[in-house]
């Protein structure tokens, strides 16, 4: 595997590796801001398409950019790829609302070959799907033995709009895969989060899919404008700073889910993935520190799947609820993850609004809020 990285920032295009692969290189992965996108365009990439005429461009906006050691706003983060024995295949579909989550994931998981399938990455537009169910439609229209990761698509703080990439132009309401083929393909991840519960445990007493109405029979609105105080103006925003955790009558493991929107019509909170009826739910918020030694773990979770071979490429999806938390102090937990997987690993990635992966190598997938997700890849 061979791979070379630059950043577009409002000074242009700059390199981060030595610009050598051309025409070799086969994938470009982007990851750009939704404040670059003009009408259908964005203008900046048209130059990767002349640097890698030969590739196929995918990626999406983000609430923030990974690219090395950095994070950026209002930039444009390209890693470009040559596989030495990875082939690789892509393809996309468009959704209309989160009521053909399901469907989506199905449509994709049935529109690639699965014969000698190693790994799904995907990316999708991060407020009209459903993460849970899309991650369903996938899971239950692939191979057991396929992993899949990747992430929901962000836009900063203002969730009003976000644009996946599909080697043409950004557009809304669209989900996009890559599958990943070859014996010689070795995919480690990780996803840990940090986020420290308080409050009484409660029930889900109303809810509908990713739409929560009532805690302990009470608006679980009002109950979180109640914890909010003086922030709850700030919705849904400020959610993302107090995430819930939910985990079934089941389980000890608690998935945590954030806010996409409010709606006060009918008092109901729209998060990115499911909150069933009858599950558990507690209110959390932040520890910084916790927050930092999440990536740290979650990429020994990874390094552990790949057998502590270093990786050659490490995409990182984080939570833009992390970035909002962790401030000036956010590069941490890039400097965190680069501590466990070497210096030789290319890293780049994006602020999410929603984590796709598994907890740990041969658990289910799947979508995960505020975490630290972690997808390494490497070729031997």
């Amino acid at each position: 595997m061979e791979i070379e990285q630059i950043l577009w920032t409002d000074k242009g295009w700059s390199l981060i590796t030595p610009c050598k692969l051309g025409e070799k290189a086969q994938l470009v992965l982007v990851f750009f801001s939704s404040k670059l996108v003009s009408g259908n365009e964005l203008k900046p990439i048209g130059e990767l398409s002349r640097l890698y005429p030969n590739a196929y461009i995918f990626g999406c906006s983000t609430a923030g950019e990974i690219q090395s050691d950095g994070v950026f706003d209002e930039s444009i983060a390209a890693t470009a790829i040559f596989f030495e024995d990875t082939k690789f295949v892509y393809t996309n579909t468009k959704i209309k609302d989160m009521t053909e989550s399901f469907r989506s994931g199905e449509i994709l998981a049935k529109s690639i070959e699965h014969e000698n399938l190693v790994h799904v990455f995907v990316l999708s537009d991060g407020l009209s799907v459903n993460g849970s169910e899309l991650v369903r439609g996938l899971t239950n229209n692939l191979p057991s033995h396929v992993t899949i990761t990747g992430g929901l698509a962000g836009d900063g703080p203002d969730f009003k709009k976000t644009y996946i990439y599909c080697d043409s132009q950004p557009e809304s309401n669209k989900i996009g895969i890559i599958g990943f083929y070859g014996k010689k393909l070795k995919v480690g991840y990780g996803s840990l989060g940090g986020w420290d519960p308080f409050g009484p445990e409660r029930i889900v007493t109303s809810s509908n899919g990713n739409i929560l109405y009532e805690l302990d029979g009470r608006s679980a609105l009002d109950l979180y404008k109640t914890y909010l105080g003086e922030y709850a103006k700030d919705l849904p925003a400020m959610g993302l700073l107090f995430p819930l955790s939910i985990r079934t009558k089941n389980s000890d493991e608690a998935i945590v889910r954030t806010i996409l929107a409010i709606r006060e019509e009918d008092k109901g909170m729209v998060f990115a993935g499911d909150v069933p009826e009858g599950s558990y739910a507690r209110f959390m918020k932040a520890n910084v520190e916790r927050l930092i030694d999440g990536s740290h773990f979650a990429a020994n979770i990874c390094l552990n799947a790949l057998d502590n071979i270093e990786p050659q490429l490490t995409i990182l999806i984080s939570c833009v609820g992390r970035k909002l938390v962790l401030k000036q102090r956010i590069e941490e937990e890039v400097e965190a993850v680069r501590d466990v997987l070497g210096k030789n690993s290319a890293l780049t990635g994006f602020y999410s609004y929603g984590e796709i992966a598994p907890f740990k190598p041969g658990a289910p997938c799947r979508l995960h809020n505020q975490t630290m997700t972690i997808t390494s890849f490497s070729e031997g």
